[in-house]
């Protein structure tokens, strides 16, 4: 377990130097670039991780507030979601993997698999055009918000007790982790399928904490670099993010004793399922407004 904490520490403190160096790199290039976060950037980060640390997940939450307000351009949240949730997510490893037992080979085959599904989804993901990520994301968030939707609902078998996955329900699990955090690099929640995964594998819920928050710590460091350096997200609302999140996940994990999470989680179904509408809604406009200047600009060439 010791290694485990030394090899997340070098993880982060990598993470923290690459982005630290670009964010210079682009100042330099970029005088102009705003990156003091507002008010809201560091509201929305510390709603985002309280809720993320309940098990309920940032990343729908945040996308919502991002969408409904106009905080960043579509193209840029996927990256802006894996940047500025990277630092929480590491602190949340490092208490739930402290504080709840979980098979410790399970747990580290687990994290390797999600590391390598986002080295593989960032490098696809941080490149891709603003069409694609509004779809991605408009049809991941409907799927959250089922999921979430049929947890409410108990429509899910019931999960089991084990600690450990062996054998076959291993191989699942870390064909799982892999497809998971791939196309967690479009922006899309890992702790719900992760969750639903692991407790139909016939792990308990409680074990699964650290490995969704051990997986989302190591991943995330290894897949915001792409997104980093291709300069694919919104440099204020990262770090608004980043600094908002981390004392939201100290009082949610060492001071929340009980909260109504059945209702809260009613009111995130309702907000993503609405985001999810809206980000698909963008897609279908601009594309139908791509198509009309194009048959415009061929009007005009033709006469």
């Amino acid at each position: 377990m010791k290694l485990l904490f030394v090899v997340l520490g070098l993880f982060v403190s990598g993470f923290i130097c690459i982005w630290v160096i670009e964010l210079a790199r682009h100042r330099s290039s970029n005088p102009s670039l705003r990156m003091r976060p507002t008010l809201f950037n560091l509201v929305v980060g510390f709603i985002a991780n309280f809720f993320d640390t309940l098990g309920i997940g940032s990343f729908a939450t945040t996308s919502a507030f991002f969408k409904l307000w106009g905080l960043v351009r579509d193209e840029q949240i996927p990256g802006t979601l894996n940047v500025g949730n990277t630092i929480p997510s590491v602190l949340q490893a490092f208490i739930y993997i402290s504080i709840v037992q979980v098979d410790i080979m399970t747990l580290s085959l687990m994290i390797s698999a999600s590391v390598f599904g986002a080295w593989a989804g960032a490098r696809v993901v941080s490149g891709w055009p603003r069409r694609n990520i509004q779809i991605c994301m408009g049809i991941a968030l409907l799927l959250a918000a089922v999921t979430m939707l049929m947890t409410q609902l108990s429509v899910l078998p019931p999960a089991g007790e084990h600690l450990g996955l062996t054998g076959l329900r291993l191989a699942t699990g870390l064909a799982g982790n892999f497809i998971f955090a791939a196309i967690m690099m479009a922006g899309i929640g890992f702790y719900a399928p992760c969750l639903t995964l692991v407790s139909l594998l016939g792990m308990s819920p409680r074990a699964a904490f650290p490995i969704m928050m051990g997986s989302c710590a190591f991943m995330m460091p290894v897949g915001s670099i792409p997104f980093i350096r291709r300069k694919s997200y919104d440099v204020k609302a990262a770090i608004g993010i980043a600094v908002g999140g981390v004392p939201a996940v100290l009082l949610a994990a060492y001071l929340v004793r009980s909260l109504p999470l059945v209702a809260v989680r009613w009111l995130v179904i309702v907000v993503v399922t609405y985001t999810a509408m809206m980000m698909l809604r963008s897609a279908v406009t601009e594309s139908r407004a791509r198509r009309r200047a194009k048959d415009l600009a061929g009007e005009v060439v033709g006469n």
